[in-house]
C-alpha cells in the first residue's frame, strides 16, 4: 500500500486561510491525508502528478475542488462531497464521465483536455450551469436531457460531426463548437429550435468555409446576438434574410432538377423496355417466317412447283407481351428533351413533337438531333418536317434505330444539310459493314460532310468513296426509264434534267463550257438521286396496291375470257345450224315467188298495213 503524507497546518495558517487550502505545484503523486480540516470549502491541487482522487471524503463542506493538470484516469472518491459546486478536472487522463451520482448540487464541471469519447452520466445534474468538454475525443453531441440549468457548453477542439438534443436545454445561452468536423447545417439543425441560445461559435469547422454559412445560420437562428465571438448587426440579419431566400430558391430549383432527372431516367428505362419487347417480337416473327419459308420450299420441291411470296409484318402480340406493354404508363413511353443545342427524341411517340409550334428562337438554336429507340423507317417519314422545323440542324445521331442496310442512308439525302453523322453501334448493325462510311460519303456527297462518328472526313475518303460506289450510281441511273428517273427527282432538278435531254442532241460547239459544267454536275446528282430508299410501310402500301391491281386485272381478264367463250360457243352453234337455215331460207323464198301475182299482192298489202 502506498504511504500517504499527512497534512498539518499551523494555527496561524488556519486562522489566515480558514476555509481554503492551496497545494498547487507541490509535486504530489497522491492526495495527502487532510486531518482536522473538515471546515474547508476550497481545495486546490493544480499542477501536480496525482493519479487518483482519494483521502478527501471527510471534507463534506467542500464546494470547490480544483484538480487541474494532474494524471487522474478515473473520476472517483467524490461520493461524500454532496455540497460540491465546482469540480475542475481539466487536463487529466480521464476516459469516461462517471461516479457523479451524488454531486447533485454541482454548478460547474470542467473536464476539458481529457480523453472522453462520449457524453454520459450527467442527466441528473439539473443545477449544472457550465459544462466544459473542450479538447476531448467526442465525435457527436447527444444525451443532454435533464441539464435544465445549463447556460454554457464548451465543446471546442473535438471531432464532432453532428449535434443533437441541444434544443432540449431550456437555459442554454452560449455554445462553443469551434474547431470540429461539422460540414453541413443539417448536422446541427436542432440548434434552430433552441429559443434561448444567444452566442455560438463554428469557426474552424468545414461549414465555416462555405459561402452560405453565415447567412444560413442567421436565417435559421434569429435569436443569436453573437456568431463566432462577433456581434451580429441588423444589416447582417437583413442580408442574411435576402441571401437565404435566394438559397431556398436555388434548393427548390435543384430539387426540381433532381426530380426531372429521375423522371427522365425512369422514362428512358420504360422506353428501353418497350423497345426491347418490340425487338423481341420482331425477332420471333422473323424466326417464324423463316420456318414457314423453309416449310414452303420443302413443299414446293415435293410438288415440283414454285411459289413466291412477300413477307408481311403481322401486328399481333402474344398475351405475355401484351400484358407487359400495358404495364407501362402511356405518358412515359416517349421523351422529348431540348438541352442546349441538342434535341433528343426517345421512343417513336417523340416524333409527334415535330408537329408542335416551336418558337423561332428554340428551333433556330437546335443544331443536333438525336434519335434513340425509334425505328429508322419511322424517322424517314418525319425528315421533311425536321428540315422545315429545325433548319439549322447539322448533326444527326442514331442509337437503337435498327439501321441494318446501306440503302437506308439514301433517305437522308432529302435533308437540307448534314455536317456530322453519328451512328451508335448499339442497335444499328449497319456499322458492322466495312464500307458503310464510304457509302455515306458517296451518297451524301452534296452535303460535304465534315465528320462521321467523330472522325474528320478527309479528301482521300471522298476519293475512295467515289471509286467504290461511283459505278453503282451510273448503273442504277442508266437502267431506269426516263419517266421513272424524272419521277424520283425533286422539283428543283426537273427543269435541269429536261434541259439535259434537250441539249443531248446538239453539237458540242453550241453549248458553252459553263453549261457543260452544269450538265456534268447535274448528271452526277441525278445518278445519286436514283439511289433511294423505300420504307417498309411504303413497301407494304405499294404491295397492297399491286395486289389490288392484280385482282382487278384478273377479274377483267376473266370477264373478257368468259365473254369470248360465250361468243365462240354461239359461233359454233351458228355454224352447225347455218346449212339447214340457209336451205329453209331458199325454200321459203322460192315458194313465195312461185306465184308472182299473189306475191305482189301480198307485198302491196304489207306496205299498206305498215302505213
Amino acid at each position: 500500500m502506498p504511504s500517504f503524507p499527512i497534512l498539518q497546518r499551523s494555527s496561524e495558517e488556519k486562522i489566515l486561510y480558514s476555509d481554503r487550502l492551496t497545494l498547487e505545484r507541490q509535486k504530489l503523486t497522491v492526495c495527502p491525508i487532510i486531518d482536522g480540516e473538515e471546515h474547508l470549502r476550497l481545495l486546490n491541487f493544480q499542477h501536480n502528478f496525482i493519479t487518483r482522487i482519494q483521502n478527501i471524503s471527510n471534507l463534506q463542506r467542500l464546494i470547490f475542488l480544483d484538480l487541474y493538470d494532474n494524471q487522474i484516469e478515473e473520476i472517483s472518491g467524490l461520493s461524500t462531497l454532496r455540497s460540491l459546486r465546482v469540480l475542475l478536472l481539466g487536463k487529466n487522463r480521464i476516459k469516461k464521465i462517471s461516479n457523479l451520482e451524488n454531486l447533485k448540487s454541482l454548478d460547474v464541471l470542467d473536464l476539458h483536455g481529457n480523453q472522453i469519447t462520449k457524453i454520459e452520466n450527467v442527466n441528473h445534474l439539473c443545477d449544472l450551469r457550465v459544462l466544459n468538454l473542450a479538447r476531448n475525443l467526442l465525435s457527436h453531441v447527444d444525451n443532454l436531457n435533464g441539464l435544465d440549468s445549463l447556460t454554457e457548453l464548451n465543446l471546442r477542439h473535438n471531432q464532432i460531426t453532428f449535434v443533437r438534443d441541444v434544443d432540449n436545454l431550456p437555459c442554454l445561452q452560449r455554445l462553443f463548437l469551434s474547431f470540429n468536423n461539422i460540414s453541413t447545417f443539417e448536422s446541427v439543425c436542432c440548434l434552430a429550435d433552441s429559443t434561448s441560445l444567444s452566442d455560438i461559435t463554428f469557426d474552424g469547422n468545414p461549414i465555416a468555409q462555405e459561402s452560405w454559412y453565415k447567412h444560413t445560420i442567421l436565417q435559421n437562428m434569429m435569436q443569436l446576438r453573437q456568431l463566432d465571438m462577433k456581434r451580429i448587426t441588423e444589416e447582417e440579419r437583413r442580408m442574411a434574410s435576402v441571401v437565404a431566400k435566394k438559397e431556398e430558391e436555388k434548393k427548390r430549383e435543384s430539387h426540381k432538377q433532381s426530380l426531372l432527372k429521375e423522371k427522365k431516367r425512369l422514362t428512358i428505362n420504360n422506353v428501353a423496355r418497350k423497345w426491347d419487347l418490340q425487338q423481341h417480337r420482331i425477332t420471333n416473327i422473323a424466326t417464324n417466317q423463316d420456318r414457314k419459308d423453309s416449310d414452303s420450299q420443302d413443299h414446293c420441291q415435293n410438288d415440283g412447283s414454285t411459289i413466291s411470296a412477300f413477307p408481311e409484318e403481322t401486328r399481333s402480340l402474344d398475351s405475355g407481351l401484351t400484358s407487359a406493354l400495358q404495364g407501362l404508363s402511356v405518358t412515359d413511353t416517349h421523351l422529348v428533351e431540348v438541352e442546349g443545342d441538342t434535341l433528343s427524341l426517345y421512343g417513336s411517340g417523340a416524333l409527334e413533337c415535330l408537329d408542335r409550334n416551336w418558337s423561332v428562337q428554340t428551333a433556330g438554336m437546335v443544331t443536333t438531333v438525336s434519335f434513340t429507340f425509334i425505328e429508322f423507317d419511322e424517322i424517314v417519314q418525319v425528315l421533311p418536317k425536321l428540315k422545315i422545323k429545325f433548319p439549322n440542324s447539322l448533326h444527326l445521331k442514331f442509337k437503337e434505330t435498327n439501321l441494318v442496310m446501306l440503302q437506308q442512308f439514301n433517305a437522308l439525302a432529302q435533308l437540307r444539310r448534314v455536317d456530322q453523322l453519328t451512328i451508335d453501334p448499339q442497335g444499328n448493325p449497319v456499322v458492322n459493314f466495312t464500307l458503310w462510311k464510304y457509302y455515306v460519303l458517296f451518297r451524301l456527297s452534296h452535303f460535304n460532310m465534315q465528320k462521321i462518328n467523330g472522325t474528320e472526313v478527309t479528301q482521300n475518303d471522298m476519293i475512295m468513296a467515289e471509286r467504290l460506289f461511283g459505278i453503282l450510281a451510273h448503273v442504277a441511273s442508266s437502267e431506269l426509264p426516263q419517266y421513272h428517273l424524272i419521277s424520283i427527282l425533286g422539283d428543283a432538278r426537273k427543269k435541269q434534267f429536261r434541259y439535259l435531254l434537250e441539249t443531248k442532241g446538239k453539237k458540242p460547239g453550241i453549248v458553252n463550257e459553263e453549261n457543260n459544267d452544269s450538265k456534268r454536275l447535274v448528271g452526277e446528282n441525278t445518278n445519286r438521286a436514283t439511289l433511294n430508299y423505300t420504307t417498309r410501310d411504303f413497301y407494304n402500301e405499294k404491295l397492297e396496291e399491286i395486289k389490288e391491281k392484280k385482282k382487278f386485272c384478273k377479274m377483267y381478264i376473266e370477264d373478257l375470257v368468259k365473254e369470248a367463250t360465250e361468243i365462240n360457243m354461239k359461233n359454233e352453234a351458228l355454224q352447225k345450224l347455218w346449212p339447214q337455215m340457209f336451205i329453209e331460207l331458199v325454200r321459203d323464198a322460192v315458194m313465195e315467188i312461185r306465184n308472182k301475182n299473189s306475191y305482189m299482192k301480198l307485198c302491196l298489202q304489207q306496205i299498206t298495213d305498215q302505213k
